[in-house]
């Protein structure tokens, strides 16, 4: 789960990290009362959406004046943001950030990431913040600085020395940069935290280190031991789709392709995923019902497949176990019943109750075909996509 920058950096002011003072605003009326407040004049506008790339998508402002704060607030509230990270559909603004501008000698990065392959959180700083970290890998590893920590464990002196070192601190800075890295671990440990990012960290010209921009993302999994956490999702940032999903309990991120997709187990989805696009055409989405989905979830996942307008041809791909391959059929028989959208279908079913399955589809009357394997059912499914394509 994600949140936006303020809730993130209302968590940083919790953990003992200085932020810029500031509040944030539904209205340009709003926005101006804030900036009023401040009293310094000059201040930063920021778009809160769920993305980085904001500032190059026209999300982030300085305004001279509290009047000047709301006509930007104004210009950047309701407005759709696009950024490399929305996708082409991009995210509509509801709220803005409205902080003081603080005087910046230079930027650091530092975050904290759940290393999955090796089960420790990963500690990163770097001299080059203010960019992506991707791009400081590419071209300059050499000053991207990182440890590992145990879950549950605090870094040691050591760690923190090869941390900061390489960022050109002082005595009186490393000793505040020693609190942020520690602060920052246990906002992890203890929020269940997959990813705490400072980027950038700022050393003011007096010498003071400030967060500037913060992201959190957290397990959705443990979101049931964090409430105070799970009550921070903005639903509105969700793609509609994938929070009816959500809903019924199915696995689903839509993608840009027109090809739907239904399969039980996320390995399998993503197989999928890939000869598909081996056979020349694009996914619409990932959907793993998973292996315990019934009758009604099946219909469901159907149901929102096809609320996608792009979908013009959907293929099943389901390894009967747990999930029976009657289920299934039954499932999809119940829900093309009810949807008046008709689109073509590629099924390739094999495992449990395999025969049963087919004969419920074959009885159907549906406009379907069954491929023998998961290539056969792409080279199907892209011959549709393509010919519907060029029509």
């Amino acid at each position: 789960m994600n949140i936006h920058e303020y809730q993130a950096k209302q968590l940083l002011k919790e953990y003992g990290i200085a932020v810029p003072e500031g509040s944030v605003a539904s209205t340009p009326n709003d926005a101006r009362k804030i900036a009023t407040k401040l009293g310094t004049g000059k201040c930063v506008i920021k778009a809160q959406v769920h993305s980085g790339g904001r500032g190059k998508a026209g999300g982030i402002k300085v305004a001279a004046t509290a009047t000047k704060a709301a006509e930007i607030a104004k210009q950047i509230i309701g407005m759709t943001l696009i950024t490399n990270q929305t996708g082409p559909a991009g995210k509509i603004v509801r709220k803005v950030l409205v902080e003081k501008t603080t005087d910046i000698a230079r930027e650091l990065y530092i975050a904290v990431v759940l290393d999955r392959t090796a089960q420790k959180f990963a500690i990163i700083t770097s001299p080059m913040g203010g960019m992506d970290i991707e791009a400081v890998a590419a071209s300059n590893p050499e000053l991207i600085f990182t440890t590992h920590v145990a879950l549950g464990q605090e870094l040691w002196p050591f760690q923190i020395q090869k941390l900061l070192t390489g960022c050109k601190l002082d005595a009186e800075q490393i000793k505040v940069g020693t609190g942020i890295l520690q602060n920052l671990l246990r906002l992890a440990q203890e929020k269940e935290a997959t990813l705490v990012e400072i980027n950038p960290l700022a050393v003011t010209r007096k010498g003071a280190l400030r967060a500037l921009d913060a992201k959190i993302n957290f397990d959705d999994s443990a979101l049931y031991r964090q409430p105070a956490i799970a009550v921070l999702e903005d639903p509105e940032q969700t793609d509609e789709l994938e929070l009816e999903a959500q809903k019924n309990g199915l696995n689903y991120v839509r993608l840009n392709g027109n090809v739907g997709t239904m399969v039980n187990g996320a390995g399998l989805a993503m197989a999928t995923m890939d000869v598909i696009k081996m056979a020349g055409a694009e996914p619409a989405n990932f959907l793993d019902v998973g292996g315990g989905a019934d009758e009604e979830q099946i219909a469901k996942g159907f149901e929102i497949i096809l609320s996608d307008k792009n979908v013009n041809a959907i293929l099943f791909n389901v390894f009967g176990g747990i999930l029976r391959c009657d289920i299934l059929a039954a499932g999809v028989v119940a829900a093309a019943k009810k949807i008046k959208r008709k689109v073509p279908m590629i099924i390739r079913l094999e495992g449990t109750n395999v025969e049963e399955g087919r004969t419920i589809l074959a009885k159907s009357g549906l406009n379907f075909e069954m491929a023998g394997s998961m290539k056969e059912a792409a080279e199907m499914v892209a011959k549709i996509t393509v010919v519907a394509k060029n029509c």
